[in-house]
This record gives C-alpha cells, sequence and structure tokens, in this order.
C-alpha cells in the first residue's frame, strides 16, 4: 500500500463513508459519495472565494452550517447534506441572492443555462419575504464581445478570479461596500484579453453574456455538434451551436490536457465569419472577372491548362486544411509527378524528423517545466489558451521565464534577454547566465515560435535552438500557428527531389517555368507573386487566395466535415460535421478525386474510409486519435548560419490571421476596440504583470 493510501481521510457523508486524500474540501468530499452541492463562487480552477454560502453543509458537533468548498476535511468527519438544517440555511441563502435578483428571465440570454435558475429551483424557497424596491446597478463597457446587465449580478468574483489569475490582466474587480458593491472594470476600459469571453461561460447568472449572440437563440432551438477548433495550432476542444445550417456561438469543451475549459476569443467568435463570404458555386476568371460556372465547365478549364503539365505544376496548402484533403493533394501531386508542393505557406524553414516540429513535451507537460526560454514567440496571440497554461505555471513559484524577440506584455514577468539570433548564438556559447539556468534546472523547456523559422536564416535558428536544447537538456518544442501544419508535415507536403518550396514556386511562376499552381486553402500569398500562372484555388471564403484564382473550386469548412487536424503536440483529432456546405461546395478529398479521374491519374479511393485506409498506413499515427505519440529526437538542418536582424513575431494582427476571421464582423469589431485609444495611463505597458 503506497504512503498517499496509508494517509487517506476517511469522512462520512450522508451516511455513507469515503476515503479521500488529506487537504481534499469537504464539497470534494461530498462529490466523491455521490451528493450534490449547489455552489455559485465556487469553480475548480479558480481560487476558492468562499462567499456565496451556497454550499452550505452540517458538519457534526460544528456550530452552525459550514461552507464546504472552503473547509478541508478531517478525520472521521461526519458530513449532512440533506438534514433540514441544511435546506433551511441554503432556502435562506437564495432568498438573499435573489432580493435584488431583477425577474429578467423571460428575455435574458442566460435563460435554460442559468445557475440560478436550476438552484433556485432545486434548493431554494416557492416564496420571497422581500417587499422592498430592487435596486439597480449601472451596466458596464466590457468591450465588444461581453455583454453586461448587472443589476443580474450576484457577485460571485468568478469574473474577477479569472482575470486576475488565468488570463493574466487584472483588468475586473469589485467596488463599493455591503448592498453597494459592484464588480465594475477599472476605469472604465473594455477587456485587454485574447480570452475575455470565458467569462460569459464562468458568470453562473446573466450578468456577463455573449454580446453577439444577444437576443438570436434559444439553447434548445440550437443543434449542438462537438468538434475542434482551428483558428490556431492548440486544437482546443469546442462545441458549435447550429440553427439549420448558421452557426449560432462556439463554446470550449473541457479537454485538461489540451485547453482545459478555456477558449480564446477568436476562436469563440469566429463563428459570424463561416456564414460570410462563402464560395457556394465554382467560377471561372473570363475577361478578366470571375463569373459563376457548372463544375463540369471549371473541371474542363482546368483539365485544359494542367493535363501533361505535371512538372510545371504546383500546389500550395494553406493554414486550415484537414489532413485528408492534404493526403489527397499530397496523392495526386505524385500522381503528376510534380514535386513542387509545401504545406508551410508562410516559409517556415522546418526540416527534419518530427521531434523537429512537434511540441515534444506536450501541452499538460508545461505545467511540470522548471525553467523557460521563448525564441521568437509571442504565446499570448499565438496560442493564448497555452499561454494561460504557462501562467498557471508561473503562479506556482520557482519558474524562470527568458524570452528572445521584441519585449511585449505576456501577462506574467519575462526576461527580455535580446532581441535577435546574436542572443540566441550568445546562449549557445554559454555567453548568457540563462544557459546555466537552463542547464541546472530539473525539467526545462524551449519553445520557438514561427516567427523565428520564417526568416533567410530559419533553418540555423532551428538548428540553433534544436543544438541549445541537447546541450543544456531541455526539450524541444515548436509552436505552431497553423492548424494544417503538423499535418502536412506528417504526410510529406514538402517539395520532392528537384522540387521548389514557397519562395522557389513563387519564383518559379515569375519567370514561367511553373504555369500552373493549385492553391487549397492558401490565402497568404501575394497574387502579385506569381505572375502569369495559373490559379486554381480550393478553399471556401472569398479571401485573397480567390482573388487571384482563374478557377475556383469551392470547399467545405472545418465545420461542415469530419476531418483530422493534428495539433502542435503531434495529437491527432477528428471534426464532426456540423453543418453541410453551402450551395454546390464540396469536401476536400471529393475534390481532388474528382480532379484526379479529370487529368488521367484517378487516385486509388471512392469513399473516406478507403482515403483514411491509405492515410493511415502511410501515417500510422494520425490513426491513434487524441494520443500524443512520441517523435525521434530532434535533428538540426543544415544551414549556412545565423543572421543579424531582430525576430519578428508570427501573429501581430490576432483577429485577422486567416480567411474566416477575416470574414468576421465580430473579429472586425474586437480589432476597432483593440486599437482605440483607452484612458488608461501607462498601465497597458510593460513586459508582464506580477500575478
Amino acid at each position: 500500500m503506497s504512503e498517499t493510501e496509508n494517509n487517506l481521510v476517511k469522512v462520512t457523508v450522508d451516511g455513507q463513508a469515503v476515503e479521500v486524500a488529506p487537504g481534499t474540501t469537504i464539497m470534494q468530499a461530498c462529490e466523491e459519495a455521490g451528493a450534490e452541492i449547489p455552489r455559485f463562487c465556487y469553480h475548480e480552477r479558480l481560487s476558492v472565494a468562499g462567499n456565496c454560502r451556497m454550499c452550505l453543509v452540517e458538519v457534526e458537533n460544528a456550530p452552525k452550517p459550514v461552507a464546504s468548498c472552503a473547509m478541508p476535511v478531517a478525520p472521521d468527519m461526519v458530513v449532512s447534506t440533506t438534514s433540514e438544517t441544511v435546506k433551511t440555511a441554503r432556502e435562506g441563502v437564495m432568498e438573499f441572492l435573489l432580493i435584488n435578483h431583477p425577474l429578467d428571465c423571460p428575455i435574458c440570454d442566460q435563460g435554460g443555462e442559468c445557475d440560478l435558475q436550476d438552484q433556485a429551483l432545486g434548493f431554494g424557497g416557492d416564496a420571497s419575504r422581500f417587499d422592498d424596491n430592487k435596486r439597480a446597478v449601472e451596466n458596464k463597457n466590457m468591450g465588444p464581445l461581453v455583454k453586461t446587465i448587472m443589476t443580474r449580478c450576484i457577485h460571485c468574483t468568478r469574473c474577477v478570479r479569472f482575470a486576475q489569475e488565468v488570463a493574466g490582466v487584472p483588468e475586473i474587480g469589485a467596488i463599493g461596500r455591503g448592498e453597494d458593491t459592484e464588480i465594475t472594470t477599472y476605469l472604465e476600459a473594455s477587456l485587454d484579453s485574447e480570452m475575455s469571453g470565458n467569462v460569459i461561460d464562468l458568470c453562473p447568472v446573466g450578468a456577463l453574456t455573449s454580446r453577439p449572440y444577444a437576443f438570436t437563440a434559444r439553447p434548445w432551438e440550437l443543434r449542438k455538434t462537438e468538434t475542434i477548433d482551428v483558428m490556431d495550432a492548440l486544437g482546443s476542444n469546442i462545441r458549435v451551436d447550429m440553427r439549420g445550417r448558421e452557426a449560432m456561438r462556439i463554446m470550449p469543451r473541457n479537454h485538461d490536457d489540451v485547453n482545459e475549459e478555456w477558449l480564446s476569443d477568436k476562436s469563440r467568435f469566429v463563428w459570424d465569419g463561416l456564414n460570410t463570404q462563402r464560395l457556394d458555386r465554382p467560377f471561372i476568371r473570363q475577361n478578366g472577372k470571375l463569373t459563376p460556372a457548372s463544375w463540369d465547365a471549371a473541371f474542363d478549364l482546368v483539365e485544359s491548362k494542367l493535363k501533361g503539365k505535371g512538372a510545371a505544376t504546383a500546389a500550395i496548402a494553406g493554414d486550415l486544411v484537414c489532413a485528408e484533403g492534404q493526403f489527397a493533394l499530397k496523392g495526386l501531386m505524385d500522381a503528376l509527378a510534380s514535386p513542387h508542393v509545401d504545406c508551410r505557406q508562410d516559409g517556415a524553414k522546418i526540416s527534419g524528423p518530427r521531434g523537429n516540429y512537434i511540441f515534444n513535451a506536450s501541452i499538460a507537460g508545461i505545467e511540470e517545466a522548471d525553467a523557460l526560454l521563448l525564441i521568437g514567440s509571442n504565446p499570448r496571440l499565438e496560442a493564448p489558451v497555452l499561454n494561460a497554461r504557462i501562467r498557471k505555471r508561473y503562479l506556482m513559484g520557482d519558474f524562470p521565464i527568458v524570452a528572445i524577440g521584441e519585449a511585449v506584455d505576456l501577462t506574467y514577468k519575462a526576461e527580455f534577454i535580446g532581441a535577435g539570433a546574436d542572443t540566441l548564438a550568445d546562449l549557445l556559447a554559454g555567453k548568457q547566465s540563462f544557459a546555466d539556468t537552463l542547464k541546472n534546472a530539473k525539467n526545462p523547456m524551449i519553445i520557438v515560435g514561427q516567427g523565428a523559422l520564417t526568416r533567410e536564416d530559419g533553418a540555423a535558428v532551428l538548428a540553433a535552438a534544436i543544438e541549445l536544447a541537447a546541450k543544456t537538456g531541455a526539450s524541444f518544442n515548436m509552436l505552431h500557428t497553423a492548424a494544417a501544419r503538423v499535418a502536412g508535415l506528417d504526410l510529406g507536403l514538402v517539395p520532392g527531389e528537384g522540387g521548389h518550396d514557397v519562395a522557389g514556386i513563387q519564383d518559379a511562376a515569375q519567370s514561367g517555368t511553373i504555369e500552373n499552381v493549385i492553391f487549397y486553402g492558401a490565402d497568404e500569398i501575394a497574387g502579385a507573386s506569381l505572375g502569369d500562372a495559373f490559379v486554381v484555388y480550393i478553399g471556401s471564403h472569398g479571401d485573397r487566395g480567390a482573388h487571384r484564382a482563374d478557377v475556383i473550386l469551392p470547399a467545405a469548412a472545418y465545420t461542415e466535415k469530419q476531418a483530422t487536424y493534428v495539433n502542435t503536440e503531434g495529437r491527432a483529432q477528428m471534426t464532426e460535421q456540423a453543418a453541410t456546405p453551402p450551395g454546390e461546395a464540396r469536401e476536400d478529398w471529393k475534390i481532388f478525386r474528382a480532379l484526379s479521374a479529370r487529368l488521367d491519374v484517378t487516385l486509388p479511393y471512392d469513399n473516406l474510409a478507403a482515403l483514411r485506409a491509405a492515410m493511415y498506413e502511410a501515417v500510422p499515427h494520425l490513426a491513434q486519435l487524441d494520443d500524443v505519440i512520441a517523435a525521434d529526437a530532434p535533428v538540426a538542418p543544415p544551414h549556412d548560419g545565423l543572421g543579424a536582424e531582430a525576430f519578428t513575431y508570427a501573429v501581430n494582427d490576432f483577429y485577422f490571421t486567416n480567411p474566416i476571421a477575416r470574414a468576421s464582423a465580430i473579429m472586425a469589431d474586437c480589432a476597432k476596440a483593440k486599437n482605440e485609444p483607452k484612458n488608461r495611463g501607462d498601465s497597458s505597458e510593460g513586459t508582464g504583470t506580477d500575478g
């Protein structure tokens, strides 16, 4: 028997004996015994406040009911959760909570999902003895995402604790005393956080609700589909709520090893971009203008240009595309005998074994680290939920963080020791003291951002980071910004022998060597860089790639297909189809299959099951859904030496990083609010908060 098992504390809850670890709260022990404990202020991922008192229980020999969320268990403690004393106490607490709460349920967006409604029914009384006028509280400005009706607030302080502890942007707090207490943003400025929407989920009443979703639907009208987010490379687990085929909202799902239960604002509020600027029919360019066409007419034109010109055809995969589509594209390019294929749309110099391009320590592994080096990465904008995980570890203490790049506010204290590759070279040579910190740490981490790899010396930066990790014993971790990137690299969407990368394709297109380019969801490449090449665009939105195209073949968005995505740590996850593609749009792999038949290089599968069987045979770990498969050790790639310029970050405009976000009016409102001057003095400057 282990030492932990020897030290278990025996507690009796409603006559049932349970054994729990020392330090467990009474509430947790009661839940272990199967007893339901109501609560408003308590949340598993936030500090204990103990201020709503809804979780009162009766403890034997205690003079009065006890707040179970804040009291640890003691040996042989006897707890009752159903006694008359507990029932009366909870009814009294609920009566006080409802004294000033308005009767807004018929017009409140929280209706049907409201903890206060549910617990008032289950644990409250049937009448109120309060006859005085209810107080009213002025609504607060929390920006374009969070709607406030603060008269409904019950002062649970979940939003305050989330902003302080998780988001690291302590801009919400309480002012006043007693009945005059109000929750507000400091200096009445909108929330300056990329995770502000999480306070909507945390609010147990209708005080904080979604402004874009306001008055649009009731929860029982919506069809709910559990799927995966693709707005960054984290692979957050989400739920998409649809009415008909229109996306109405996106909410997080719990996954302890990926996003816990948090979600970035872009992932949460980008849903209106799924409904606008959609490509719902094929287009062909005639007389300089894109005009609607049939699938047959579009395929006829593509066939006339590509047939027999495989070596003069190139393909570029974008940031939001799925593994199945990339596998089909790779199969098509191989059948055409073209080595000119690349999934690194941003030009990142990534090569080598799988350990070179995944987050080897895993996202949850951040909590086990004891030193961190960031190289050319701003995780606050590149992966806000992962950044919150770093902050979580930072708040545990004894976690030195050093960064190389432009000094920015990361929501935790980080020492910026330099801006460019020369600092990285000094670390590798042992000229920086943090090299010794990494070497002496038990579980150090190095995180490399995409901004450090898209430079001319990206391969040298990658090699230096891998060498530094090997020298200091640190884990090497790459933070991607594109949801499609790891799957593309796994599937080999990189130039073959004699093939061109993205920059080479652009140069060859301008010189005329490359005559045809397939854009598979590639929307971040300037159209003018392709010269007079014939461009086929396969994607879901009328964005930059479609504007440059000579033929547009409409494809499904990530919510409209069952598809595989691999996140930055190499975890394969499957999306589920929440809606059908609009109009004549088709799933990506079907387009490539039909196109291959037209070009007389028919791909050897006719359905999704056959495609996946071939894909799993080629890359077996893609079949192991939700598992992180250990990769081979990183190997430094060949390079030409480090440059001198400073690192830039891959994401500077957080709200406009992809075609779905650029189609979203909500994201435009967020960007506008972000750029508006705020009356906050110098508080928005600096390189971190002290937590």
